[in-house]
């Protein structure tokens, strides 16, 4: 495909997620961020209790929490002790008003623990990439990009280093398409240049705008996730227009060595 169609494919694709940018957070993502508000952050001291005690261990929380989201502990499952702090006054009359902090054990259940109600989980792109994903491997490849499959990447599906792109191992194969298409932007734009924005918000926003459009463009189902992404690094419409010639840009250069040249 030459360049300059796959430009007028990116700016469609562009004027449709600014549209939905524009139109705020989605139903799905309002509910994942009041589900996800009622879980404590807990101290790196907690954080290594709870690996301790459940190393597999994904979601936690106490049992009114767990009540309020609509699931409940299931009779005959271990608490998970970790310490919480607990404010009060001082016991002694003659002692000044001044508060105190004491510490006490209190227990919390991972969401493996539970049953109930479903967590709201952020919608995924969906579809078949058919043989684009291995088109794009071999443009990243191109590119002297090393590709590599990891287990765990500390709770990421991507990550971009500057020269290696690694994903998560068995990832559905239109979100390996769409996360590579996101973490190749980041090569593109962010890596080995001195055009690299310092506002991450910015270059998660480019990253997935131009993930959004190629996946577009290959007919893929995107729903709600792109825009969902965005939201959560706190990107709006604003913030996509300033970098849209820049997103333009790097998803036609995607697209054109993805489609076939028609002429």
């Amino acid at each position: 495909m030459k360049l300059d169609q796959a430009k007028s494919i990116a700016d469609s694709a562009l004027k449709q997620l600014t549209e939905a940018l524009e139109h705020g957070q989605s139903e799905t993502l309002t509910a994942y961020l009041a589900a996800m508000a009622r879980f404590h952050n807990y101290s790196f001291g907690n954080v290594m209790l709870i690996a301790s005690q459940n190393p597999d261990a994904t979601h936690v929380a106490g049992f009114r929490t767990w009540k309020k989201l609509g699931r409940w502990v299931r009779k005959g499952e271990k608490g998970i002790a970790i310490i919480a702090p607990m404010i009060g006054k001082k016991s002694d009359e003659n002692a000044d008003d001044d508060t105190i902090c004491r510490f006490r054990a209190v227990h919390v259940f991972d969401v493996s623990q539970t049953d109930g109600e479903d967590l709201p989980q952020l919608l995924r792109v969906q579809g078949d990439p058919s043989d684009y994903t291995d088109r794009l491997k071999t443009a990243v490849e191109q590119l002297g990009i090393s590709l590599q499959y990891k287990d765990d990447l500390g709770g990421a599906d991507g990550s971009s280093s500057g020269g290696t792109i690694s994903l998560m191992e068995g990832l559905p194969a239109a979100e390996e398409f769409s996360i590579l298409v996101h973490e190749f932007a980041h090569e593109m734009l962010h890596h080995g240049n001195g055009d690299r924005p310092e506002s991450k918000t910015v270059r998660e926003t480019e990253a997935e705008a131009v993930a959004f459009v190629v996946t577009q463009a290959i007919g893929l189902d995107t729903g709600t996730a792109a825009v969902d992404y965005i939201q959560l690094y706190n990107g709006d419409h604003n913030v996509l227009a300033m970098s849209l010639d820049r997103i333009q840009n790097t998803a036609a250069e995607i697209i054109s060595v993805l489609q076939p040249d028609e002429s």
